[in-house]
């Protein structure tokens, strides 16, 4: 079964690494130590370059103490400078790893998380996707993934070097003398609690603004996709009005994250704590306890820690950016489905029987039946026309053949066997379904033809085109073969596409074909050219057509007439002529 982490999907790729999916925290976590080496050598590197520039602080304060005490030697004096310098190159060579080993987890994270994501999206049922924002889903899978980079470089590796940056200054204090420690750890109190409140209060608007960037980019591409009917409709004020509403909304969540940064205080309190440090060590000077120099490396290494108190205003906003990035790409990933690709499923060529008992289907659960009790069988070869009024079921009936959907109750049976019992991709590849809409890739010709058939060479697909009689068309086109369609084919005609499609068709060499109204955008001269091919093919092959073309439904060796989701006759076109009242006059209408 296609079952993964206790989920159903109908596709999933060989060897898949088995994330954590319970949560979006641990879901990060298991991505970043799936290359564990990445992640101790930044941590090494950060280490090593925070206490590095922590000791040039310390190496300042022995100079001091040295030139305000002469006589001194410039010998000692080089050597702490030269100490000083070595510290200096270390950082530098260190922060260049660190930044190195970050970068590269980042990008991987955001390869690998782009990867999962769109093999979870094609595992998904048509239910699932029928119910789907398109621009909601590219905002996931582009700018959600994206974020997850930026979340680790720069947001993960400022929030390491910051922790780091805040334990290297205040060690190094305590070796020095423990009554440093007072201001830092009283700042550091004061920095925990501020910063645990402030990400607190960051977190829903960060969520805020991811959820409204998916939902204004999916009314934006809704308005896109559908600019014929928007144009047609004068309605492009008030799409205008639509888009301008939302973004309105995107803005206000930016404007209150901007509140809540301008109330950022612990720079204020750093400001305060660095003044208080410098007050504290001139009294333990005073007292004694400090030489100057002391002093100096002492308020020197409080100052480290404005770069950690800084860099926590947007490194926090990154990885809460992030996180809430996380959560809206597992949300679409652990979306359950109702179907799996059964792995261990009958793997066999089919020979064409298709068997209908007592079918019935819904599209929601509680939802009304769209079929009803549906039962015949059609033979290997056999050529089944479906017929019927609008809404009358006749697309969703085949498309429970090849698992599109799977029944509400009863059984679908290919060869005998339970589609719900075949492996879904064996079941798949061996029938062709072209529909009326017909979809082509932004891709050439060849590739869209070859399509599910990828080894096939050009005489190949030359043949199912001529076959077709899409070969005349498509070498009109100055690249021939190579010319690219456009996004949904559209530099070709509605005609073009289906003929392309059906060439598709022939190419695959399907045991069952379904033809769903796949000529109805051809002129009669070329139709009858295809049905020539059509007819030779299909009486090798078990077809099902939908189609309003009387000239088809003639040749059908049996027709299938629904009403109201119900088969209420099947028989010839003659015996339908003489008995059925309902195909007479869907035949008067065809007609």
């Amino acid at each position: 079964m296609g079952i993964i982490n206790g989920r159903m999907r109908e596709f999933k790729l060989d060897n898949e690494y088995p994330y954590n999916r319970t949560g979006p925290v641990r879901w990060i976590i298991s991505h970043t130590v799936r290359y564990p080496l990445l992640p101790l050598l930044a941590l090494l590197a950060a280490v090593v370059n925070n206490y590095a520039y922590s000791y040039i602080q310390v190496f300042i304060g022995r100079a001091f103490d040295l030139i305000s005490k002469p006589p001194w030697e410039s010998s000692a004096l080089l050597a702490i400078a030269l100490s000083a310098f070595a510290a200096a190159a270390t950082q530098g060579g260190m922060g260049l790893i660190r930044n190195y080993a970050n970068e590269f987890i980042a990008q991987r994270i955001e390869r690998d998380g782009r990867d999962e994501l769109y093999a979870s999206l094609l595992g998904k049922s048509q239910t699932f996707h029928g119910k789907q924002r398109i621009g909601d889903l590219m905002a996931r899978a582009t700018n959600d993934v994206r974020s997850l980079n930026i979340m680790f470089s720069p947001g993960l590796m400022l929030i390491l070097d910051a922790s780091l940056g805040i334990v290297a200054p205040i060690t190094i204090i305590a070796s020095m003398n423990t009554k440093l420690l007072l201001v830092p750890l009283l700042f550091l109190v004061a920095l925990v609690i501020t910063v645990s409140d402030y990400a607190r209060r960051l977190n829903p608007v960060s969520n805020a603004l991811r959820e409204q960037f998916g939902t204004m980019n999916a009314g934006l591409a809704e308005a896109i996709a559908g600019i014929e009917v928007v144009k047609g409709s004068a309605q492009e004020v008030q799409e205008l009005d639509k888009f301008a509403a939302d973004a309105a909304v995107y803005r206000d969540h930016f404007v209150t994250q901007g509140e809540i940064q301008a109330r950022y205080l612990p720079m204020l309190m750093f400001s305060v704590a660095w003044a208080a440090a410098f007050l504290h060590g001139m009294f333990l000077w005073q007292a004694g306890e400090l030489s100057l120099g002391e002093v100096v490396t002492f308020v020197g290494l409080v100052g480290v820690l404005r770069f950690p108190t800084f860099v926590s205003i947007f490194a926090f906003n990154l990885t809460q950016i992030g996180i809430a990035s996380a959560r809206r790409i597992l949300e679409l990933i652990n979306t359950e489905t109702e179907l799996d690709e059964n792995v261990g499923g009958v793997n066999r060529p089919i020979r064409g029987e298709v068997t209908f008992e007592n079918v019935s289907f819904a599209y929601d659960e509680n939802g009304a039946a769209v079929l009803k009790g549906i039962n015949f069988m059609a033979q290997p070869g056999e050529t089944i026309a479906i017929v019927g009024q609008t809404g009358s079921g006749k697309t969703t009936l085949t498309q429970l053949i090849n698992r599109i959907f799977d029944t509400s109750e009863g059984r679908v049976l290919v060869d005998g066997v339970d589609v719900r019992d075949w492996k879904l991709e064996s079941l798949r590849s061996q029938i062709s379904f072209i529909e009326q809409d017909v979809f082509l890739f932004s891709r050439t010709l060849a590739e869209n033809i070859a399509f599910g058939h990828a080894e096939a060479t050009s005489q190949q697909i030359e043949y199912a085109a001529h076959e077709a009689q899409a070969h005349d068309f498509i070498m009109s086109f100055k690249d021939g073969y190579e010319t690219e369609v456009g996004e949904r084919g559209v530099m070709l005609s509605g005609g073009q596409r289906q003929r392309i499609a059906i060439a598709r068709a022939f190419l695959t060499n399907p045991r069952i074909l379904i033809l769903d109204d796949s000529t109805s955008a051809i002129d009669s001269a070329t139709e009858d050219k295809i049905q020539q091919a059509m007819r030779r093919i299909s009486q090798e092959r078990t077809t099902f057509l939908i189609t309003h073309r009387l000239s088809q439904i003639r040749w059908a060796d049996r027709i299938l007439v629904l009403k109201q989701g119900e088969l209420i006759d099947q028989g010839t076109h003659e015996e339908l002529l003489q008995r059925s009242r309902d195909y007479q006059r869907i035949f008067a209408r065809y007609d």
